[in-house]
């Protein structure tokens, strides 16, 4: 077979050979295999019967070397990547992450070992059928679920995309994944507001403009507040103008319902992104909040086009939007309401719409920031 001599003289070989012969007839029947290309069906087939009888007499050095080089093979039956996996030992990873096809068994059977950081590279792996995909989504490792919320090819929908959401909320890193994803809502990365980056953040808020969102628990409350905007304005400038961020945080904490550890890093937050959400519930309109966030926010140099994005954000976000945001934060809504039809933003992004003016190319938003600006450096002087 292969080159080799017939497999009737394979089989005298090992039964008379030893351990040290059978070794050597491994990994040069594993090796031949590997180089044989494509195997017809009834070189496959005798392949299977004699590495079956190899495997479990060999060493277990010939067995993982074996396996190292019968896993280069072109072709594999549901059989032999069974013996490669049993065999390979710390290969396995890199194994599973070159294999051109594996098998939904095999795949099946390491998930069902519970082999995590093999799992993880599983998820990882283009072209999941739905049956390996349900199976490692059932699985409760941290691990597992980050490779699978980087895996681009699959779609975040139905119980996957309840999956990743819920997983997000406990972990920053699958949270992470997720933000940098183009086709996933990052609206429901909202409880996880605070552990994403500086433009995730600006994203989870972005993914809330134009569209409906339910009632918010903390409605109510902001609605007996309302009256007070202006006050309340002045007051956040105030106190961040003379940086007495303490005071935001009890002030804030008096408001929102948030406790008081959130709240002070509402107050510390110098990319104004959860600030901006604040103002915007309680119905700040952009020149009353642009005059809070030149207070609150770094005087970097990407200062102004931050502003300038905030600037649009006024507009394109509701306050009762915002409100629901905020009621997220506070664990009172069930985020998923928000991946019905009747929730989804008014329009929808299209690669042939023709991208607005940018913000911070705005001369409107640039005159009034700049305005804004002196404002605040004199007062701050």
């Amino acid at each position: 077979m292969l080159g080799f001599q017939p497999y009737e003289t394979f089989q005298l070989l090992i039964e008379t050979g030893g351990v040290d012969r059978t070794n050597t007839l491994l990994i040069a029947a594993c090796d031949a295999y590997a180089r044989r290309g494509k195997p017809t069906h009834p070189e496959m087939e005798q392949f299977e019967t004699l590495a079956a009888r190899l495997f479990p007499t060999a060493g277990p050095q010939a067995r993982a070397k074996g396996a190292a080089i019968l896993g280069r093979a072109e072709l594999l039956s549901p059989a032999l990547e069974r013996l490669v996996v049993d065999n390979i030992g710390e290969d396995l990873i890199p194994f599973l992450e070159s294999a051109l096809d594996l098998s939904d068994q095999t795949m099946l059977d390491i998930v069902a070992r519970y082999d995590v950081p093999a799992c993880a590279t599983l998820a990882g792996r283009a072209g999941l059928s739905n049956v390996v995909l349900a199976r490692l989504f059932q699985m409760n490792s941290r691990k597992v679920y980050r490779a699978l919320a980087a895996n681009a090819d699959i779609a975040p929908r139905g119980a996957y995309l309840s999956a990743l959401a819920r997983s997000a909320q406990m972990d920053h890193l699958v949270a992470e994944a997720l933000g940098r994803r183009d086709d996933f809502d990052a609206a429901l990365l909202a409880p996880a507001f605070f552990d994403l980056s500086d433009a995730h953040r600006v994203k989870v808020i972005q993914a809330f403009a134009n569209r409906t969102t339910p009632v918010a628990p903390i409605s109510r409350t902001i609605e007996q507040l309302s009256v007070a905007t202006a006050e309340l304005t002045k007051a956040l400038m105030k106190l961040f103008s003379e940086n007495r961020r303490p005071e935001v945080t009890r002030l804030l904490a008096q408001i929102t319902g948030l406790d008081e550890v959130r709240c002070g890093q509402i107050a510390h937050d110098v990319t104004g992104a959860s600030l901006f959400v604040i103002l915007r519930a309680f119905g700040a309109t952009a020149y009353d909040g642009l005059k809070v966030l030149i207070h609150a926010t770094s005087h970097d140099s990407d200062r102004s086009r931050a502003l300038a994005d905030y600037a649009s954000l006024f507009g394109a976000v509701s306050a009762e939007s915002m409100a629901y945001l905020m009621s997220a934060w506070r664990g009172e809504v069930n985020l998923l309401e928000l991946a019905k039809p009747q929730h989804q933003p008014f329009t929808q992004p299209s690669r042939r719409t023709a991208k607005p003016l940018a913000p911070a190319h705005n001369p409107v938003v640039e005159e009034a920031i700049e305005a804004l600006a002196r404002i605040g450096a004199r007062r701050a002087g």
